[in-house]
């Protein structure tokens, strides 16, 4: 059966290294109803993608290891997620750096700080209701 058929929640993998901003993300997106796991640097959400095959992926930018528009390279080459949505999340907001994520295959781009009500209007918009 499908997920939507459970009305189980939306899983999205959030992908940070600073662990105050995963804690706080997590927070809101858990009382918003969504599953929330985690990763802190790119090779560790490649791996978390793969088995876990979120329903959305926030990547931070600038991580240790594979920074995150290496990890969203290398998870577009891959079947199984080409076609999960990953939003660009980033304290860079300049016009350089949206156009560098949405060509390494970013679906979106947002600046930090995070403006949850424009993350929750975009995830609304990418993951509709069950």
């Amino acid at each position: 059966m499908t997920r939507a058929a459970h009305n189980a929640p939306y899983t999205i993998l959030v992908v940070e290294d600073f662990e105050d901003s995963r804690f706080m993300m997590r927070r809101l997106l858990e009382m918003c109803g969504y599953k929330v796991i985690e990763a802190i640097n790119g090779r560790e959400a490649i791996e978390k993608a793969q088995r876990e095959s979120p329903d959305l992926i926030l990547m931070d930018l600038s991580l240790p290891v594979i920074d995150g528009l290496e990890a969203t390279r290398q998870m577009r080459q891959q079947p199984d997620l080409q076609r999960i949505p990953i939003i660009a999340v980033s304290a860079h907001d300049v016009r350089d750096f949206q156009a560098e994520a949405l060509a390494a295959g970013c679906d979106y781009y947002i600046a930090k700080p995070v403006d949850f009500d424009q993350l929750e209007s975009l995830l609304q918009r990418l993951l509709p209701p069950h």
